[in-house]
């Protein structure tokens, strides 16, 4: 499968190292200096405060904001969000007051900017040499506009295929996103309406039936959009009766597969990896046509009152130590230099089996999204599930 270049190459790219230093164990220089001393706070400001993030509900797992708030004094107080479109409704109601900071994904940057509710970040503030510097690209690439910086990354992620290890087997060289739509899986697979349409279009883009230069095409111009989507929505209305259900966050994923008769079903990688490290008869994988990545990050408000707090979070995550901790806890990806080295064995073992042979190869970032794109795709995932 041909790769894809554009804006967001900067994850695969990422990617690709990220399991090179895994399974090669090639980062045990970073490694080492990464690990080195405890977290260092210089600024009398950080010992007191607080700091209001709105933030995604399951990228922040014990004991990452315990342990801020007991090296810095700072309290974090937190409101929670499962979809990118949650949380800009709540800061379209606010403009963005009672929030210093928020997590948006690297693709959602056309929509925030046009939001108008962030404030740049002051670059000489942050500890960006700590960051891989794939991730750094992929914020700067998208988030940068009237020469500054709006994002900084935070975790990477995928979507790809979910499924119960005692009730089916499936094998990396035949995965496919058409699994999905296999006779024997009818009434059994999860998925959210929006991203099951995308799959649909990388299967038919990789099988030929419908050629959209890997669903790059729809992202062109609003009558490109139509004209792909308007022959992937029938198909998805004639095939409703597979679904089981519509997932909405992460913990609805893993209810899915553990309490709602779920067997297989196109998930986040984080909540199917965290299951699979519990113990749980769950595994995940990417499939032929390629996992969706995603890069999520922080940003800050124009409304935001804790300011100097801000810097000092994101400085925090951007250690070693504390990115490790989010991946390990979340079952996401770290994105500083040297937390990979700082993962269990398990956590290694499950990111090699997520992406085996080719599939870091594959994998397809989410281009930019402008806001006419996103209203018209919520148009197309409504039409899908209300029918």
């Amino acid at each position: 499968m041909a790769k894809r270049i554009d804006p967001t190459t900067a994850t695969l790219r990422a990617a690709k190292g990220f399991t090179r230093r895994i399974l090669l164990s090639r980062s045990a220089a970073l490694g080492a200096a990464g690990a080195v001393g405890p977290f260092i706070v210089k600024d009398a400001f950080s010992s007191s405060g607080t700091l209001n993030i709105l933030n995604w509900d399951d990228e922040l797992p014990d004991p990452v904001i315990p342990e801020f708030e007991k090296k810095t004094g700072i309290k974090v107080n937190t409101t929670p969000f499962s979809q990118n479109e949650e949380q800009i409704n709540k800061l379209q109601a606010t403009a963005g007051e009672g929030f210093d900071v928020c997590q948006p994904t690297h693709d959602r940057a056309p929509q925030f900017k046009d939001l108008e509710v962030l404030a740049p970040w002051d670059v000489n503030k942050l500890k960006l040499d700590n960051v891989l510097a794939s991730m750094v690209a992929t914020s700067t690439k998208l988030w940068t506009w009237d020469g500054k910086l709006y994002h900084v990354p935070h975790c990477w992620g995928s979507e790809a295929i979910s499924w119960r290890t005692d009730l089916t087997t499936l094998d990396y060289k035949t995965l496919s996103f058409g699994t999905l739509w296999d006779e024997k899986y009818k009434g059994k697979v999860q998925g959210r309406p929006h991203s099951l349409l995308l799959s649909i279009g990388l299967w038919w883009d990789a099988t030929g039936k419908l050629p959209s230069n890997r669903m790059l095409d729809a992202y062109k111009d609003e009558a490109s959009m139509k004209k792909i989507y308007d022959q992937i929505l029938p198909f998805a209305i004639a095939h409703k009766s597979w679904i089981k259900q519509f997932w909405d966050s992460g913990d609805n994923t893993k209810s899915g597969l553990l309490e709602n008769g779920v067997v297989i079903g196109q998930t986040w990688d984080g909540p199917a990896i965290s299951l699979k490290k519990a113990g749980k008869p769950v595994s995940y994988m990417a499939p032929q046509e390629g996992a969706i990545t995603w890069l999520d990050g922080w940003a800050i408000t124009k409304a935001a009152k804790n300011t100097a707090q801000a810097y000092e979070w994101i400085n925090y995550l951007h250690s070693a130590e504390a990115s490790a901790k989010v991946a390990e806890g979340s079952g996401y990806n770290p994105v500083a230099k040297g937390a990979d080295a700082l993962l269990s064995p398990v956590a290694k073992k499950n990111f090699a089996e997520a992406y085996p042979g080719d599939a870091l190869e594959r994998i397809w970032p989410r281009p930019a999204e402008p806001s006419w794109f996103a209203e018209l795709r919520t148009q197309y995932a409504e039409k899908f599930k209300a029918v």
